[in-house]
């Protein structure tokens, strides 16, 4: 990312942040995933079961395996169980300690919008964890919900789609078709505005371009 685009939007990452703190949820702003790392250390010091919904930004920025060489045990990764028991896994999230997601786009009124396929992710975001930790990167901050929608159905619907091997629509166009289809992966819409239990969730933004 050029670094002039990157300091313009970490100006914006500002204006976002105190948006969250205004909906009750801790905002933090960093520059390397390293950073991140020392943020979440301190923020998971004493839990004794993690878990994650799936999440490119977690993989790319090498934090998913940071959680399964650093918290061997305590944070149950659902790509090493066999297939027979992720929904076991997804709903022991539930009484997690902590959940680790990212979000698929986050507003300047400090909103995060999120599509889900089984519900799974946005469910345990909304209640059970005793916090969540959403990661994300600058490229995920959208100036408001319309902007969110559009970001879901041209970037991450059909990215995701491509990359899960999907036959829908956005796959074959790179634009939402609204589809209907056995494939379809955008079956639950959530928007987390305001929050009852203060600082439940902390969105970490890391100043790179992460994930869909």
């Amino acid at each position: 990312m050029d670094a002039i685009v990157k300091e313009s939007l970490k100006k914006r990452a500002g204006k976002v942040i105190a948006a969250l703190e205004k909906n009750n949820m801790k905002g933090y702003l960093v520059d390397t995933a390293e950073q991140a790392k020392e943020i979440i250390k301190e923020l998971i010091k004493d839990d004794k079961m993690i878990l994650s919904g799936g999440s490119m930004t977690l993989r790319d920025t090498g934090i998913q395996d940071w959680l399964n060489e650093e918290y061997k045990g305590i944070y149950l990764d659902r790509d090493s169980v066999p297939a027979e028991e992720v929904g076991d896994l997804m709903r022991k999230a539930f009484f997690a300690d902590t959940y680790f997601t990212s979000t698929n786009a986050v507003t300047e009124f400090g909103e995060l919008y999120n599509v889900d396929g089984n519900g799974n992710r946005v469910a345990a975001m909304i209640y059970g964890p005793k916090q969540v930790i959403v990661v994300a990167g600058l490229n995920k901050i959208v100036t408001d919900l319309h902007a969110a929608v559009d970001r879901l159905e041209t970037i991450a619907s059909p990215a995701n789609c491509i990359r899960l091997n999907k036959k829908t629509p956005c796959a074959m166009t790179g634009r939402c078709g609204h589809c209907g289809g056995d494939d379809r992966i955008c079956n639950d819409y959530v928007i987390m505005a305001h929050q009852r239990e203060k600082d439940r969730i902390k969105v970490i933004i890391i100043a790179e371009e992460l994930g869909y």
